[in-house]
């Protein structure tokens, strides 16, 4: 109930989702005659969706402590709730990304042995599936080496179940790829996360600069919150900058209209490829629980896109396998992919 668009986008995301995937259903949470007569227009909703009364609505402006102590009645909450009792997989939200953290602290609790929840981002890349994983992107501004090495931890764990990749490649973000280079806590957690390298069945490639985020040389990049945050909304604005720059570029004459008609279907394969409401979802990492924090501005196509993201990390065991891999600030024992084995993580 908290986006920006309010829960007709949201109840549009999830017909589209449904329409796509006979194996998947949903608990819609907020005022039950807004919901029903959204649900009751979209077919593919058609005894496929559960509606739980919430009257209550975290607005984007209010602060996490306020939630925390007067948001019992509210849809996040009774969403994260789902969770918590085992009604529900994943919680999908597009609401305050603050208060959503704070309360799914709250009621689904850390792994043990996480001392700092991350959200990880997958962005656009050119490795073979598209995508690189990058955390954390906004859970917290601070890291420090034993958090960047949990980051390092659960990102090679979401690589796996996420994307499928069963030996990822973990690079840490710097300001030069040299060793000598970065803060005290940087060179330390260099050092921490080549030792668990081996142990973790995953490759430490070391330090990365920023343009090496979208490159084919890392499948998953480890930061703290500030610079991750700062980053991905960076490359959302340069995203959007280049699509309407093209767009006024084909626009300037008759000669340019009619390449742009030619044009068209390469066009249309760009727009595709840097549009992030195709990579919609954040995912944090480090509960006892899945939660996917959508874009608060999505649309229909963020808001399915993040669906989509969440029944992949449901239906892997996601959340079993990464406290299995973080249970302690030990490197713990290897996994594989589910499709590969059954336990793990």
């Amino acid at each position: 109930m908290g986006g920006d668009r309010g829960p007709a986008a949201v109840v549009a995301g999830i017909s589209r989702s449904a329409a796509k995937n006979p194996n998947i259903g949903f608990i819609l949470h907020g005022p039950e005659d807004t919901l029903n007569k959204l649900v009751a227009k979209r077919k593919p909703l058609n005894g496929r969706c559960e509606v739980r009364h919430a009257e209550g609505i975290v607005t984007m402006g209010e602060k996490p402590s306020h939630v925390m102590r007067h948001g019992k009645g509210t849809s996040m909450w009774s969403a994260i709730e789902s969770v918590r009792n085992g009604e529900a997989t994943v919680c999908v939200s597009c609401g305050n990304t603050g208060a959503l953290m704070a309360l799914s602290m709250v009621r689904l609790r850390k792994v043990p042995g996480v001392n700092r929840p991350a959200i990880a981002c997958l962005w656009p890349s050119r490795n073979p599936n598209g995508f690189n994983v990058m955390l954390d992107v906004g859970a917290d501004i601070r890291a420090d080496e034993q958090d960047l090495l949990q980051f390092a931890l659960m990102g090679a764990s979401y690589a796996r179940n996420g994307l499928r990749l069963p030996h990822p490649r973990i690079g840490l973000l710097n300001v030069g790829t040299e060793e000598h280079k970065g803060r005290a806590e940087l060179k330390a957690a260099h050092d921490l996360i080549a030792e668990a390298a081996p142990a973790n069945d995953f490759d430490f490639v070391g330090f990365v600069e920023g343009g090496d985020i979208p490159s084919s040389k890392v499948d998953v990049i480890v930061t703290d919150g500030f610079t991750g945050n700062v980053a991905l909304k960076t490359a959302e604005g340069t995203a959007k900058l280049i699509s309407d720059l093209l767009k006024s570029a084909f626009k300037y004459s008759p000669l340019s209209r009619i390449a742009a008609v030619l044009a068209f279907t390469s066009l249309q394969r760009l727009s595709k490829r840097i549009d992030p409401r195709r990579v919609n979802g954040g995912v944090f990492l480090g509960l006892n629980g899945t939660v996917v924090k959508s874009h608060g501005s999505a649309d229909a196509t963020g808001v399915s896109a993040a669906v989509k993201l969440a029944f992949q990390l449901a239906q892997s065991g996601f959340s079993e396998r990464l406290a299995a891999r973080v249970a302690s600030a030990q490197p713990a024992r290897q996994d594989t992919p589910h499709d590969e084995a059954k336990s793990g993580n």
